[in-house]
């Protein structure tokens, strides 16, 4: 088999480090997976994904000075790519659908940002609201210390 930058093999786990994994794609030709290259998500323990002898696909990134550089975070994003290729022979139902979420999105941003007038219209009907709470406590006080007397 010959190497070439692009391809997508599989191989055997035959060691694990800190940084990455060691990945043998044929017999006596190993490379490297780095760490940030194993997942799409943060990998903080490697053993917790993968174990020994585990097979994987991987996607050859480079090939230099007799080191192999491998990914399977970009296998998987190939992968899924792949499966969300719009199928022509879906029924339109299906894209009315979109359009309709599309629709139904813009309407709930449109609440969740209201226009200037209505959060100024807001802001006035509230703050009456605290205004006319703060005068009536206030003659409450009032009546109340001159009953006293």
């Amino acid at each position: 088999m010959q190497l070439e930058v692009g391809a997508v093999t599989e191989g055997k786990v035959t060691g694990i480090a800190k940084f990455g994994v060691f990945v043998e794609i044929e017999k006596g030709v190993t490379g490297l997976v780095h760490i940030s290259e194993i997942s799409k998500n943060f990998v903080k323990d490697i053993t917790k994904i993968l174990k020994f002898g585990d097979v994987v696909k991987v996607k050859i990134l480079s090939f230099e000075n007799d080191k192999l550089s491998l990914s399977i975070k970009q296998v998987q994003e190939l992968q899924n790519v792949e499966e969300n290729k719009p199928d022509e022979n879906k029924p339109i139902k299906v894209l009315n659908k979109a359009v309709q979420k599309q629709e139904d999105a813009s309407k709930n941003k449109e609440k969740e940002n209201p226009s200037f007038e209505d959060m100024l219209a807001k802001f006035k009907r509230t703050s009456e609201e605290k205004m006319s709470d703060i005068k009536r406590n206030l003659d409450n006080k009032r009546s109340s210390y001159s009953k006293r007397r």
